[in-house]
C-alpha cells in the first residue's frame, strides 16, 4: 500500500499555544474550515472593527462574554451554516468554535446571543453600514476610475411566527425583502426592509449616501447605478442626471440606459 503523506497545515496562535491542524485524530470538529475563515478576519480586522461601533449598554462587572466574542461566534457560525441561536448551545463547547472566537473558555448560550442581537439598535445599524463602505475604499490601493453599484432587492423566506412578517406575491411566500447594493463582488449595504412594501423604497436615499461618500474620497469618480425595473423611479433617475450619475435600468424586454460605460 502507498503511504499517505502526513501533511499539517499551521494557524495563528492563540494565547502563546500553536494551533496546526492534521488527520491524525484526537479532538476532531465537523467545521475545521472556520479556522481558515479565521485567518482571513485576523488579515482584514473586520470583526473587531465591527465590534468597536457596538455599544455596549450592558453593567460592565456582570459580563462574561465581550461584544467581540459573541460576535465572531454568531458570525462564524452563520457561515457554517448554524443560522438558529439555539445550535449554540452546542457549539459553545466546541473547540474548533472556541479557537475560532480567540478564547479557551465556554461560548455565550442562545440566549445570551438572544439578548446580543436584540440589543442592537439604530444607531448600531448606522455605523455598521457606514463600516462596510469605510471598508470597500479601503481596499483599494489606488483610486477606481469607474465604479458600477448594483442594487438589488430580493427575498429572505421566512418560516414561522416572525416579526413583521407579510406574504409577498411575486416571490409566493412569507419573507423580508432586503436591499443588497454590491460593486463587482465587494458588499457596501446590506438594508433589512419588511416586504409589504414597494422594492425601491429608500433606494433613492441610500443611492445618494453612497455617492456622497464615494466621491468624497475620490471625486473624479465615474458611478454608475445599476439596477432592475423596481428602481425605475423617476425621481431616482431625475436626480442620477443632475448630480452625474450615469445608470442602467434592466427590463426583461427593454434596456434603459443613460451616459456612456464600459462592461467588463
Amino acid at each position: 500500500m502507498a503511504k499517505c503523506l502526513q501533511k499539517i497545515i499551521n494557524f495563528s496562535p492563540l494565547h502563546g499555544k500553536n494551533i496546526t491542524g492534521s488527520f491524525t485524530g484526537g479532538s476532531i470538529t465537523s467545521d475545521g474550515g472556520l479556522m481558515l475563515l479565521r485567518e482571513v478576519d485576523k488579515k482584514l480586522q473586520l470583526t473587531n472593527k465591527i465590534s468597536k461601533v457596538i455599544s455596549d449598554k450592558r453593567n460592565q462587572s456582570y459580563v462574561t462574554h465581550p461584544i467581540l466574542q459573541m460576535l465572531r461566534q454568531r458570525i462564524f457560525g452563520l457561515a457554517a451554516g448554524y443560522e438558529d441561536l439555539n445550535d449554540h448551545d452546542t457549539l459553545r463547547k466546541d473547540l474548533a468554535f472556541q479557537t475560532v472566537v480567540s478564547t479557551e473558555q465556554e461560548l455565550a448560550g442562545s440566549s445570551t446571543l438572544s439578548r446580543f442581537e436584540n440589543a442592537i439598535d439604530r444607531q448600531d445599524c448606522i455605523r455598521l453600514s457606514q463600516l462596510l463602505v469605510e471598508q470597500f475604499i479601503a481596499s483599494h490601493k489606488t483610486p477606481p476610475k469607474e465604479l458600477i453599484l448594483d442594487f438589488d432587492p430580493t427575498d429572505f423566506t421566512l418560516h414561522g411566527n416572525q416579526d413583521k412578517a407579510h406574504y409577498h406575491g411575486y416571490y409566493q411566500n412569507y419573507c423580508y425583502l432586503p436591499l443588497y447594493v454590491f460593486c463587482n463582488h465587494q458588499l457596501l449595504v446590506a438594508y433589512l426592509r419588511s416586504s409589504n412594501i414597494d422594492g425601491a423604497k429608500h433606494g433613492g436615499a441610500i443611492l445618494k449616501l453612497l455617492v456622497q461618500a464615494l466621491r468624497a474620497k475620490w471625486p473624479e469618480v465615474k458611478i454608475i447605478f445599476r439596477c432592475d425595473g423596481a428602481f425605475a423611479r423617476r425621481h431616482i433617475l431625475n436626480w442620477c442626471e443632475h448630480n452625474d450619475i450615469n445608470y442602467l435600468v434592466l427590463e426583461r424586454k427593454a434596456l434603459i440606459y443613460c451616459g456612456s460605460m464600459s462592461l467588463v
